[in-house]
Protein backbone atom coordinates (compact mmCIF):
# COMPACT_ATOMS: atom_id res chain seq x y z
CA UNK A 1 0.00 0.00 0.00
CA UNK A 2 1.16 3.53 -0.73
CA UNK A 3 -0.23 6.90 0.24
CA UNK A 4 -1.15 9.08 -2.73
CA UNK A 5 -2.65 12.55 -2.91
CA UNK A 6 -4.70 14.33 -5.47
CA UNK A 7 -6.73 17.52 -5.62
CA UNK A 8 -10.47 17.89 -5.80
CA UNK A 9 -11.79 20.13 -8.55
CA UNK A 10 -12.34 22.85 -5.92
CA UNK A 11 -8.87 22.54 -4.41
CA UNK A 12 -9.13 20.15 -1.46
CA UNK A 13 -6.32 17.68 -0.83
CA UNK A 14 -7.62 14.11 -1.06
CA UNK A 15 -5.39 11.74 0.91
CA UNK A 16 -5.87 8.29 -0.59
CA UNK A 17 -4.35 4.80 -0.46
CA UNK A 18 -3.34 2.68 -3.42
CA UNK A 19 -2.40 -1.00 -3.49
CA UNK A 20 -0.92 -2.67 -6.56
CA UNK A 21 -0.36 -6.39 -7.23
CA UNK A 22 2.73 -7.73 -5.48
CA UNK A 23 4.58 -8.53 -8.70
CA UNK A 24 4.70 -4.88 -9.74
CA UNK A 25 7.94 -3.13 -8.91
CA UNK A 26 7.77 0.56 -8.07
CA UNK A 27 4.80 2.78 -7.44
CA UNK A 28 3.22 2.61 -10.90
CA UNK A 29 2.28 -0.39 -13.07
CA UNK A 30 3.99 -0.77 -16.46
CA UNK A 31 0.54 -0.46 -18.07
CA UNK A 32 -2.88 0.57 -16.73
CA UNK A 33 -4.68 -2.07 -14.68
CA UNK A 34 -8.33 -2.82 -14.00
CA UNK A 35 -9.10 -0.99 -10.77
CA UNK A 36 -11.51 -1.34 -7.85
CA UNK A 37 -12.44 1.85 -6.01
CA UNK A 38 -13.36 0.87 -2.43
CA UNK A 39 -15.39 3.60 -0.68
CA UNK A 40 -15.32 3.67 3.12
CA UNK A 41 -18.45 3.90 5.24
CA UNK A 42 -19.60 6.56 7.66
CA UNK A 43 -19.24 8.84 5.83
CA UNK A 44 -17.63 10.08 9.05
CA UNK A 45 -14.86 7.52 9.05
CA UNK A 46 -11.62 7.39 7.14
CA UNK A 47 -9.19 5.14 5.34
CA UNK A 48 -5.79 4.70 6.98
CA UNK A 49 -2.40 3.38 5.95
CA UNK A 50 -1.80 -0.22 6.96
CA UNK A 51 -2.78 -3.79 6.28
CA UNK A 52 -6.15 -4.03 4.52
CA UNK A 53 -7.42 -7.49 3.78
CA UNK A 54 -9.80 -6.15 1.11
CA UNK A 55 -6.93 -4.37 -0.64
CA UNK A 56 -4.73 -7.46 -0.40
CA UNK A 57 -7.48 -9.76 -1.70
CA UNK A 58 -8.23 -7.66 -4.76
CA UNK A 59 -4.60 -6.79 -5.52
CA UNK A 60 -3.83 -10.51 -5.42
CA UNK A 61 -6.45 -10.99 -8.12
CA UNK A 62 -4.61 -8.54 -10.38
CA UNK A 63 -6.35 -5.24 -9.68
CA UNK A 64 -5.17 -1.83 -8.63
CA UNK A 65 -7.14 -0.90 -5.49
CA UNK A 66 -7.83 2.70 -4.48
CA UNK A 67 -9.46 4.10 -1.34
CA UNK A 68 -10.17 7.82 -1.14
CA UNK A 69 -10.66 10.05 1.88
CA UNK A 70 -13.39 12.15 0.28
CA UNK A 71 -14.71 15.29 2.01
CA UNK A 72 -16.56 14.31 5.16
CA UNK A 73 -13.84 11.84 6.13
CA UNK A 74 -12.59 12.39 9.67
CA UNK A 75 -9.03 13.14 10.72
CA UNK A 76 -8.46 16.07 8.36
CA UNK A 77 -10.00 18.86 10.40
CA UNK A 78 -13.45 20.35 10.95
CA UNK A 79 -13.47 22.28 7.70
CA UNK A 80 -12.95 19.09 5.71
CA UNK A 81 -15.94 17.46 7.44
CA UNK A 82 -18.07 20.61 7.09
CA UNK A 83 -17.32 20.71 3.36
CA UNK A 84 -19.47 17.59 2.97
CA UNK A 85 -22.66 19.13 4.33
CA UNK A 86 -25.52 18.42 1.89
CA UNK A 87 -22.98 17.37 -0.75
CA UNK A 88 -24.06 13.73 -1.11
CA UNK A 89 -24.15 12.74 -4.77
CA UNK A 90 -22.46 16.07 -5.50
CA UNK A 91 -19.06 17.21 -4.21
CA UNK A 92 -18.55 14.11 -2.07
CA UNK A 93 -18.98 12.00 -5.17
CA UNK A 94 -16.96 14.45 -7.28
CA UNK A 95 -14.02 13.75 -4.96
CA UNK A 96 -14.20 10.05 -5.85
CA UNK A 97 -14.44 10.80 -9.55
CA UNK A 98 -11.54 13.27 -9.34
CA UNK A 99 -9.31 10.57 -7.84
CA UNK A 100 -10.46 8.05 -10.45
CA UNK A 101 -9.46 10.59 -13.10
CA UNK A 102 -6.13 11.03 -11.28
CA UNK A 103 -5.54 7.26 -11.38
CA UNK A 104 -6.29 7.18 -15.11
CA UNK A 105 -3.98 10.15 -15.79
CA UNK A 106 -1.20 8.49 -13.74
CA UNK A 107 -1.39 5.35 -15.87
CA UNK A 108 -2.66 3.28 -12.93
CA UNK A 109 -6.25 2.56 -13.96
CA UNK A 110 -7.65 1.24 -17.22
CA UNK A 111 -10.41 3.71 -18.02
CA UNK A 112 -13.00 1.17 -19.18
CA UNK A 113 -12.31 -1.32 -16.35
CA UNK A 114 -13.05 0.48 -13.09
CA UNK A 115 -15.46 -0.89 -10.47
CA UNK A 116 -16.95 0.86 -7.41
CA UNK A 117 -17.44 -1.17 -4.23
CA UNK A 118 -18.40 -0.15 -0.70
CA UNK A 119 -20.35 -0.88 2.48
CA UNK A 120 -22.93 1.38 4.16
CA UNK A 121 -22.12 4.93 2.98
CA UNK A 122 -19.79 3.16 0.56
CA UNK A 123 -22.88 1.28 -0.62
CA UNK A 124 -24.65 4.59 -1.19
CA UNK A 125 -21.61 5.80 -3.13
CA UNK A 126 -21.76 2.63 -5.25
CA UNK A 127 -25.44 3.24 -6.01
CA UNK A 128 -24.60 6.89 -6.79
CA UNK A 129 -21.79 5.78 -9.09
CA UNK A 130 -24.19 3.61 -11.07
CA UNK A 131 -26.94 6.24 -11.29
CA UNK A 132 -25.29 9.69 -11.27
CA UNK A 133 -22.07 8.84 -13.16
CA UNK A 134 -23.10 5.74 -15.16
CA UNK A 135 -20.32 6.07 -17.73
CA UNK A 136 -17.43 6.06 -15.23
CA UNK A 137 -17.70 2.57 -13.73
CA UNK A 138 -18.01 -0.71 -15.59
CA UNK A 139 -19.84 -2.30 -12.64
CA UNK A 140 -20.89 -1.53 -9.07
CA UNK A 141 -21.13 -3.58 -5.87
CA UNK A 142 -23.16 -1.86 -3.12
CA UNK A 143 -23.13 -3.66 0.26
CA UNK A 144 -25.81 -2.77 2.87
CA UNK A 145 -26.16 0.48 0.96
CA UNK A 146 -28.66 3.35 0.85
CA UNK A 147 -30.78 4.03 -2.20
CA UNK A 148 -33.28 6.53 -0.74
CA UNK A 149 -32.00 9.25 1.59
CA UNK A 150 -35.49 10.20 2.74
CA UNK A 151 -36.41 6.70 3.91
CA UNK A 152 -32.99 6.40 5.57
CA UNK A 153 -33.68 9.49 7.66
CA UNK A 154 -37.32 8.63 8.35
CA UNK A 155 -36.46 5.16 9.67
CA UNK A 156 -33.41 5.81 11.82
CA UNK A 157 -33.00 3.31 14.69
CA UNK A 158 -33.91 4.52 18.20
CA UNK A 159 -30.27 4.61 19.30
CA UNK A 160 -29.68 7.35 16.70
CA UNK A 161 -32.17 9.68 18.41
CA UNK A 162 -29.48 12.04 19.70
CA UNK A 163 -27.90 12.04 16.24
CA UNK A 164 -30.99 13.04 14.26
CA UNK A 165 -30.44 16.80 14.01
CA UNK A 166 -26.88 16.27 12.86
CA UNK A 167 -28.12 13.86 10.18
CA UNK A 168 -30.76 16.34 9.01
CA UNK A 169 -28.18 19.11 8.80
CA UNK A 170 -25.77 16.85 6.92
CA UNK A 171 -28.15 15.23 4.42
CA UNK A 172 -31.32 17.34 4.30
CA UNK A 173 -34.33 17.66 6.59
CA UNK A 174 -37.20 15.28 5.70
CA UNK A 175 -39.54 17.36 7.89
CA UNK A 176 -39.47 20.24 5.40
CA UNK A 177 -40.55 20.50 1.77
CA UNK A 178 -37.16 21.92 0.80
CA UNK A 179 -35.38 19.10 2.60
CA UNK A 180 -37.52 16.41 1.00
CA UNK A 181 -36.84 17.90 -2.43
CA UNK A 182 -33.09 17.85 -1.80
CA UNK A 183 -33.18 14.26 -0.53
CA UNK A 184 -35.18 13.14 -3.57
CA UNK A 185 -32.73 14.90 -5.90
CA UNK A 186 -29.75 13.07 -4.38
CA UNK A 187 -31.30 9.60 -4.01
CA UNK A 188 -30.21 6.85 -6.43
CA UNK A 189 -33.70 5.27 -6.36
CA UNK A 190 -34.92 8.24 -8.42
CA UNK A 191 -32.21 7.79 -11.07
CA UNK A 192 -32.65 4.10 -11.86
CA UNK A 193 -33.23 4.84 -15.55
CA UNK A 194 -29.61 6.03 -15.77
CA UNK A 195 -28.13 2.64 -14.86
CA UNK A 196 -26.20 1.13 -17.78
CA UNK A 197 -23.74 -1.29 -16.21
CA UNK A 198 -24.00 -4.53 -14.20
CA UNK A 199 -24.76 -4.31 -10.49
CA UNK A 200 -24.30 -6.82 -7.66
CA UNK A 201 -26.15 -5.91 -4.45
CA UNK A 202 -25.61 -7.47 -1.01
CA UNK A 203 -27.72 -6.86 2.11
CA UNK A 204 -28.34 -8.32 5.57
CA UNK A 205 -32.03 -8.82 6.32
CA UNK A 206 -31.66 -7.67 9.94
CA UNK A 207 -29.93 -4.37 9.22
CA UNK A 208 -31.44 -1.64 11.43
CA UNK A 209 -29.25 1.20 10.13
CA UNK A 210 -29.62 0.82 6.37
CA UNK A 211 -32.75 -1.28 6.23
CA UNK A 212 -33.12 -4.02 3.63
CA UNK A 213 -35.86 -1.99 1.94
CA UNK A 214 -33.05 0.25 0.62
CA UNK A 215 -31.82 -2.63 -1.54
CA UNK A 216 -35.21 -4.28 -2.09
CA UNK A 217 -36.64 -1.17 -3.74
CA UNK A 218 -33.79 -0.47 -6.15
CA UNK A 219 -33.46 -4.16 -7.08
CA UNK A 220 -37.21 -4.29 -7.79
CA UNK A 221 -37.06 -1.06 -9.81
CA UNK A 222 -34.20 -2.44 -11.89
CA UNK A 223 -36.06 -5.69 -12.51
CA UNK A 224 -39.21 -3.79 -13.52
CA UNK A 225 -37.17 -1.88 -16.08
CA UNK A 226 -35.38 -5.08 -17.18
CA UNK A 227 -31.99 -3.74 -16.06
CA UNK A 228 -29.79 -6.72 -15.09
CA UNK A 229 -29.14 -6.96 -11.35
CA UNK A 230 -27.91 -9.69 -9.03
CA UNK A 231 -29.23 -9.36 -5.48
CA UNK A 232 -27.91 -11.45 -2.56
CA UNK A 233 -29.51 -11.37 0.91
CA UNK A 234 -28.23 -12.89 4.14
CA UNK A 235 -31.28 -13.55 6.37
CA UNK A 236 -29.19 -13.96 9.53
CA UNK A 237 -26.99 -10.86 9.13
CA UNK A 238 -27.34 -7.15 9.82
CA UNK A 239 -25.19 -4.15 8.91
CA UNK A 240 -22.31 -6.15 7.52
CA UNK A 241 -21.61 -9.87 7.55
CA UNK A 242 -20.25 -11.52 10.70
CA UNK A 243 -20.58 -15.28 10.25
CA UNK A 244 -17.40 -16.66 8.60
CA UNK A 245 -19.31 -18.85 6.08
CA UNK A 246 -21.31 -15.79 5.03
CA UNK A 247 -18.18 -13.68 4.69
CA UNK A 248 -16.60 -16.36 2.54
CA UNK A 249 -19.57 -16.71 0.20
CA UNK A 250 -19.85 -12.91 -0.09
CA UNK A 251 -16.22 -12.70 -1.20
CA UNK A 252 -16.54 -15.67 -3.56
CA UNK A 253 -19.54 -14.13 -5.33
CA UNK A 254 -17.96 -10.65 -5.48
CA UNK A 255 -14.70 -12.12 -6.80
CA UNK A 256 -16.48 -13.95 -9.61
CA UNK A 257 -18.42 -10.81 -10.49
CA UNK A 258 -15.24 -8.72 -10.63
CA UNK A 259 -13.51 -11.40 -12.71
CA UNK A 260 -16.30 -11.27 -15.27
CA UNK A 261 -16.33 -7.49 -15.59
CA UNK A 262 -12.70 -6.57 -14.82
CA UNK A 263 -10.96 -9.69 -16.09
CA UNK A 264 -8.90 -10.55 -13.00
CA UNK A 265 -8.18 -13.92 -11.43
CA UNK A 266 -10.88 -15.93 -9.68
CA UNK A 267 -10.58 -19.03 -7.51
CA UNK A 268 -13.04 -21.92 -7.95
CA UNK A 269 -15.90 -21.76 -5.44
CA UNK A 270 -15.13 -25.20 -4.06
CA UNK A 271 -16.53 -25.30 -0.51
CA UNK A 272 -16.91 -21.53 -0.17
CA UNK A 273 -20.71 -21.76 0.05
CA UNK A 274 -20.73 -24.43 2.77
CA UNK A 275 -22.72 -23.17 5.77
CA UNK A 276 -23.60 -19.87 4.10
CA UNK A 277 -27.15 -18.58 4.48
CA UNK A 278 -27.13 -16.43 1.33
CA UNK A 279 -30.31 -16.20 -0.72
CA UNK A 280 -30.29 -15.16 -4.37
CA UNK A 281 -33.29 -12.86 -4.74
CA UNK A 282 -32.52 -11.62 -8.24
CA UNK A 283 -30.09 -12.52 -10.99
CA UNK A 284 -29.73 -16.24 -10.32
CA UNK A 285 -29.15 -16.74 -14.04
CA UNK A 286 -26.05 -14.55 -13.85
CA UNK A 287 -24.71 -16.64 -10.98
CA UNK A 288 -25.31 -19.76 -13.05
CA UNK A 289 -23.31 -18.22 -15.88
CA UNK A 290 -20.52 -17.58 -13.39
CA UNK A 291 -20.62 -21.18 -12.23
CA UNK A 292 -21.82 -20.14 -8.77
CA UNK A 293 -25.36 -21.55 -8.69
Amino acid sequence: MQEVQGKSRDGLTLVSYLTLPADIEGDRPPRPLPMVLIVHGGPWGRDIYGYRRDHQWLADRGYAVLSVNYRGSTGFGKAFVAASEKEHARKMHDDLIDMVDWAIAEGIAQKDKIAIFGLSYGGLASFVGATFTPDVFCCSVPVVGISNLQTLLESMPPYWAGFAEFMYRSYGDPRTEEGRKLLAERSPINKVDNIKKPMLIFHGANDVRCKIAESDTIAAAMQAKKIPVTYIVYPDEGHGFQRPPNQLSHLAIAEAFFARHLGGACEPVGEDFNGSSHEVRAGADILSDLGLA
